[in-house]
């Protein structure tokens, strides 16, 4: 489809991938990804899991070629009119069986952060007294550290600061 196509007609597309757009609203509703809805359209409909030689192939004709299987639809229509009867539960496990259990919890977890936290601090304050001893008259407590010779004129070139300098007389 034409880019100028699709903007002079918008509801075209909408028309052609009208069988995608069933597949994707009954995805939503059960708050699953619409290649895992497939998946679990495949295992109502022919009572087993997607074999692996068939993942690619669907998942390209799915996904690149916008085909949708019969079985599919068929399943989107099933999700899509459970939830208008009010009979359907997004939260069976049933839905979510092809979900990944992720682990937000680390072993010991709080102990690794107080021991990260503790070594970032002894490693901060023993910067600070580092540098604190190297720098005999600094001028601020905190780096950068100047001493106040670096910062006293040298003689060469003009003084900005002194009342005697250029802009003692208010010229420029």
């Amino acid at each position: 489809m034409n880019f100028f196509e699709v903007l002079l007609h918008p509801d075209q597309e909408e028309l052609e991938f009208k069988e995608r757009a069933l597949v994707c609203s009954a995805a939503n509703i059960l708050q699953v990804g619409e290649f895992q809805l497939l998946q679990l359209a495949y295992r109502e409909w022919f009572d087993k899991d997607l074999p692996e030689a068939l993942v690619a192939r669907l998942f390209s004709d799915y996904m690149l070629l916008n085909e949708v299987p019969h079985w599919a639809r068929h399943y989107a229509r099933l999700v899509l009119m459970r939830e208008e009867r009010g009979l359907l539960d997004v939260n069976d496990p049933g839905y979510h069986r092809f979900d990944n259990d992720y682990h937000t919890t680390v072993p010991r977890g709080v102990r690794r952060f107080c021991v990260a936290v503790g070594i970032l601090a002894l490693f901060m304050v023993s910067a600070l007294l580092v540098a604190g001893m190297v720098v005999t008259e600094p001028t601020s407590l905190l780096p950068p550290y100047f001493n106040k010779e670096e910062l006293q004129p040298s003689g060469k070139g003009v003084d900005w600061g002194r009342a005697d300098g250029p802009n003692a007389s208010g010229q420029r």
